[in-house]
């Protein structure tokens, strides 16, 4: 039996969920800054430069597609064996293939091998990152105490800003080489920096212990052989409101460092480092504003602001396409931080809402399904989905605007619907107890 205080249990569970996450956030983040910037150039060199693009926003598409079968298997382990080691194999992973992504080399150097490789190692984080985020989110608010788990949920959904801040940093840093250097060996710097943190990252999560719900879990035997079948069979419906309530909080990310990174400093011809530095300032924004906004919901509810936030963002929609189109960087600032105001609202309540919709016994592969699935047709599809309607329109950004506003009506449903499931539950479980 463990002698450790619940506190530190929950303190030491809160850093190193957070630590780990914003490290696997670090290295997608940087694989969606160097699609935008880097790889149609060095990787698909022998094709257009539009189709160039297309070809580098795919092959970031590629992580996503790997991401459920990530959740589905780290899932299946983390239900089974415990969060904390299955974790640790997440980070290693994740870190192994950033790594060697910095080392890879190019078109010029080995031909179609490069882009080949670049899409398995991408595969590859996308293992890692499925299984990461859902067992992060477990460990945190499983070892919380009950007015905390809103806290504790949001503190790993810290985790994007931080590893956003990050990357971007080092980022606007190696943006200052000469364009030539930067193609050649400069946007390397920030994929080898991932083997340095995946060593902090480990040291901080070996330290921290299991989770209690887990633990109660497996000393109940109520830990099941295939937690993915028993998910749904036990309720379908909570997996697919899950989906839906995630599309915003997974699309926004892409949408706006990965698509829109690019159609500023393409086609809307704003500087590469200004553009930078506006992400740079969202993301701190974000950092700062979103244990406020969790603060806030533990106060007067979680609905209330999750709602809220969303539709403050949808009716910001049109404004804040009629900045992007007219390429004014102080309006593009602005709106882009009044909507991480809005989506961060919505967004540093999701861990924990989607937690509290599965128990304890497959809410590691719950959890997992309902946000990776989510990733996968939502998340990664945004950028290429994004340009090749900007494509189509001849540039019109009332069509993209469209579809984001599309995201975030989706999303408002998706997470009324999941709310309702999760009161239904409850109340069919309580008139249990009472009989």
């Amino acid at each position: 039996m463990s002698t450790t205080t619940p506190e530190v249990r929950q303190r030491r569970s809160v850093i190193g969920a957070f630590a780990g996450t914003a490290i696997e956030w670090y290295d997608f983040y940087i694989f969606g800054t160097a699609a935008a910037l880097v790889f149609g150039k060095v990787f698909y060199p022998e094709i257009d430069p539009a189709a160039a693009l297309m070809a580098s926003f795919a092959t970031f598409w590629v992580g996503f597609l790997a991401r459920p079968l990530g959740g589905f298997i780290f899932g299946h382990f983390g239900d089974k064996f415990g969060r904390k080691n299955t974790l640790v194999v997440t980070l290693v992973l994740m870190g192994a293939a950033t790594t060697l992504i910095g080392v890879l080399p190019g078109y010029a150097q080995i031909g179609l091998a490069a882009p080949i490789l670049l899409i398995v190692l991408r595969a590859c984080q996308g293992l890692a990152v499925g299984g990461e985020w859902g067992g992060a989110v477990l460990l945190a608010t499983e070892n919380a105490k009950e007015g905390k788990k809103g806290s504790a949920g949001a503190w790993v959904q810290q985790g994007s800003p931080a590893g956003s801040i990050l990357a971007t940093l080092i980022f606007l840093l190696v943006g200052q080489l000469p364009n030539e250097a930067f193609l050649s060996w400069g946007w390397r710097i920030p994929f080898l920096l991932s083997a340095v943190l995946v060593v902090v990252g480990l040291i901080i999560r070996l330290k921290v212990e299991e989770s209690e719900d887990f633990v109660k879990a497996r000393e109940k035997k109520q830990v099941v052989k295939v937690p993915l079948v028993e998910v749904f069979r036990y309720s379908p419906s909570l997996v697919l409101f899950g989906v839906i309530a995630s599309v915003l909080g997974i699309s926004i990310a892409y949408f706006t460092n990965t698509f829109l990174l690019a159609w500023t400093t393409g086609e809307l011809g704003i500087e590469r480092q200004i553009m930078l530095n506006i992400l740079l300032g969202t993301a701190i924004l974000q950092f700062i504003w979103q244990p406020i906004a969790a603060r806030i919901a533990e106060k007067i509810g979680a609905m209330k602001v999750m709602i809220g936030g969303l539709l403050f963002n949808l009716v910001l929609t049109i404004p804040f396409f009629m900045a992007i189109q007219s390429a004014s960087v102080p309006l593009i600032a602005i709106m882009l931080g009044l909507t991480i105001i809005g989506g961060t609202a919505y967004y540093a309540m999701l861990a924990t809402f989607l937690a509290s919709a599965f128990p304890p016994h497959v809410r590691y592969t719950g959890v997992s399904a309902a946000y990776q699935i989510c990733a996968t047709i939502f998340g990664g599809s945004t950028p290429l989905l994004a340009q090749g309607i900007l494509t189509a329109s001849g540039g019109s950004a009332w069509a993209v605007a469209a579809l984001y506003g599309g995201f975030v009506i989706i999303t408002i449903l998706g997470v009324l619907g999941l709310n309702s499931r999760i009161k239904s539950r409850s109340a069919k479980e309580a008139q249990t107890v009472a009989a």
